[in-house]
């Protein structure tokens, strides 16, 4: 099985604004994003589409499937919750400026194990986004799958195959309206690491 991950587009909110699993819209630059987008895709025949729900997600899930050049169906489109963003607790909607840095520095340096205050851990994002792959992958071992997501679970996914520590993560980088791909080999759940490769630039 291929798993396409694709990072939503830029967001209509700040860039020094927690957001995690805050449903923010879509920046005005989304359709140019998304076309751009579809050109990456184009060369690729899909036979699912999965989604966070979160609507910067849900939204280019639906407008990649509305392009005709993508051979796709909204009405395939299967919104999953695991594929959300990291939940940032109490921190969502807040400037990270506004976090006391004593606190922040304390998370930053073992992320994978503590949470923002009513959050979750890079550990349980991780837990959930590999409950989604198994799954998928036991569904689905001959097919092509296009997931629209977030970046920090797509990091996830790759600290995973990669088996890279979670403190590493963000050594990762995942731009806005990104590829990256994942090929399974059979059983479920061992990965040819050697298949994981990005079309994001």
């Amino acid at each position: 099985m291929i798993i396409t991950l694709v990072r939503h587009t830029t967001l209509e909110i700040e860039p020094s604004i927690c957001y995690g699993q805050s449903d923010i819209d879509v920046s005005s630059n989304f359709i140019h994003e998304q076309k751009a987008l579809s050109q990456k895709l184009v060369d690729y025949e899909f036979d699912a589409v999965y989604s966070s729900p979160l609507q910067r997600c849900h939204k280019l899930a639906y407008a990649l499937c509305e392009d005709a050049n993508l051979n796709l169906s909204h009405h395939n489109i299967v919104l999953d919750e695991r594929l959300k963003e990291l939940h940032f607790g109490d921190w969502e909607l807040h400037p990270w400026e506004s976090v006391p840095r004593d606190v922040f520095d304390v998370w930053a340096n073992d992320y994978a194990n503590l949470a923002p205050p009513n959050g979750e851990t890079f550990s349980q994002l991780q837990t959930r986004a590999k409950s989604f792959v198994d799954e998928i992958n036991s569904q689905a071992k001959h097919q092509h799958v296009l997931v629209v997501t977030h970046g920090g679970l797509i990091r996830a996914l790759i600290a995973a195959v990669l088996e890279l520590p979670l403190k590493r993560l963000f050594r990762i980088t995942v731009d806005y309206a990104s590829v990256t791909q994942i090929e399974f080999a059979a059983p479920a759940a061992e990965v040819q690491v050697p298949k994981l490769y990005f079309v994001n630039k």
